[in-house]
């Protein structure tokens, strides 16, 4: 099993970051299961969340919002890089002593732009499978 996988087949990774874009899980936890892994593994999860927040189609915004939340200061590289407009995506290609802030950043902000396209495109006709996640779909090992 890869640091990002789950027992489920579903990515570790996409079931960490819309449980805690949902609310089901907090940032603070998302943030120690991120810590645990390898420097490859942070990388790959940062470059898996990255596809995520294009996906979600971030707004500056979306950006500003999140990093609020985040907890990172809006000057940190990773708050500098989700703002801009078009955002930056390139969080994997950072020094790996900010890949947690990046995390925190890409995740906050993924969450206020998910959160809004669940309320307005997906209301009411939902499909998506990570939109719709249990409450008891936490999973509480760690990688």
């Amino acid at each position: 099993m890869t640091a990002t996988s789950s027992t489920d087949g579903r990515s570790k990774t996409e079931l960490v970051v819309n449980e805690i874009a949902q609310e089901l899980r907090t940032l603070a936890d998302g943030v120690a299961w991120f810590s645990g892994l390898s420097p490859a593994g942070q990388r790959e999860v940062l470059q898996q969340v990255s596809g995520y927040a294009m996906q979600a189609h971030i707004t500056a915004a979306d950006g500003r919002a999140g990093v609020a939340r985040s907890g990172v200061k809006p000057t940190a590289n990773p708050s500098v890089m989700i703002c801009m407009d078009p955002p930056r995506y390139g969080f994997s290609g950072l020094p790996a002593d900010e890949y947690v802030k990046a995390f925190r950043v890409l995740v906050s902000v993924f969450a206020v732009a998910d959160t809004r396209r669940r309320q307005t495109h997906c209301k009411n006709a939902c499909g998506h499978p990570w939109h719709n996640l249990p409450s008891t779909s936490s999973e509480t090992e760690q990688p």
